[in-house]
């Protein structure tokens, strides 16, 4: 239900935002298969023309929405980016390195929906200590595993195959045999659904 919910959210801005990577990826997305507002009347609906501050507005939704942030939360990591020179830059490295994005990007978990859940159920290890915060920023060099106890789980049985068929992000590496990943830089050439300059607008109003 929850994932359902999200996706009526990405039809209602438009736009792909990898809530799920794999369904994305295929004929399943939501935007694939009603690439229209919901609602009764969502087909007839025609997209009318923003201002710039429905424009910001819209983009800075996009990121909440796709990463999973929280307004005040957000509003953190802008407040603390702000005082970079690359404020944009600055806060894409940061939401990059949160826990939950870093175990999505290395494939542990299908979606950051998911890897929010496998985290506050005790299932991720960052550096050999269990970590059940999700917007933890990690540093380079920290690294994350699954919980030793948490293996013969069910919900991890594919995950060798899967981690087998998966490149993570050239920030990131992945050890496909003990399901161990490592950040070795800063977020590089990160692709994100929305416009970062345009969100950094809308905070420095």
């Amino acid at each position: 239900m929850l994932l359902k919910a999200k996706e009526k959210k990405e039809r209602a801005l438009g736009t792909k935002l990898l809530l799920k990577s794999e369904r994305c990826s295929s004929p399943k997305c939501a935007m694939v298969r009603r690439p229209y507002k919901p609602g009764v009347h969502g087909k007839s609906r025609k997209r009318t023309s923003l201002s710039e501050y429905g424009q910001q507005l819209l983009e800075k939704q996009k990121l909440r929405i796709s990463y999973g942030i929280k307004e005040a939360q957000l509003r953190k990591i802008f407040k603390e980016a702000a005082r970079s020179a690359a404020i944009g830059q600055t806060v894409i490295n940061l939401i990059e390195r949160r826990l939950d994005n870093i175990v999505f990007r290395l494939g542990l978990a299908g979606s950051r929906i998911v890897a929010r859940q496998f985290i506050s159920h005790g299932h991720i290890i960052v550096n050999g200590k269990k970590m059940k915060t999700s917007s933890s920023v990690l540093k380079t060099g920290d690294t994350i595993s699954i919980n030793p106890s948490s293996l013969p789980l069910l919900i991890f049985k594919d995950l060798p195959n899967i981690i087998n068929k998966y490149n993570p992000p050239e920030w990131l590496e992945i050890d496909n045999e003990n399901l161990k990943g490592k950040i070795k830089s800063f977020p590089i050439d990160v692709e994100v659904p929305f416009d970062i300059n345009m969100v950094v607008d809308y905070y420095s109003r």
